[in-house]
C-alpha cells in the first residue's frame, strides 16, 4: 500500500502499523511524535494503529541542542 511519510511516498505492506512506518525513518522510539492524517497517535497506540492506503504520516523527532 502507498502512504506518505514526512512528505515522501512510501510503499508499506498491507496492514502496516504506525510502528512500522516510524521504523522506515528511525529506530528511536523515545523523543518521537507521530500524527496520522493530522491526528496525533499516542505512543501506546503505535502497535495497534494500522495504516490505510493514502494515509499521511508525520514523524517528528526531538532535537536537543542549545
Amino acid at each position: 500500500m502507498n502512504v506518505t511519510i514526512n512528505g515522501t511516498a512510501r510503499e508499506l505492506p498491507a496492514g502496516a502499523t504506525v510502528t512500522q512506518a516510524v521504523r522506515t525513518l528511525t529506530e528511536l522510539s523515545g523523543g518521537v511524535a507521530v500524527a496520522v492524517n493530522d491526528e496525533v497517535v499516542s505512543r501506546g497506540s503505535w502497535d495497534s494503529t494500522t495504516l490505510a492506503e493514502a494515509d499521511r504520516v508525520e514523524v517528528l523527532t526531538a532535537v536537543q541542542g542549545g
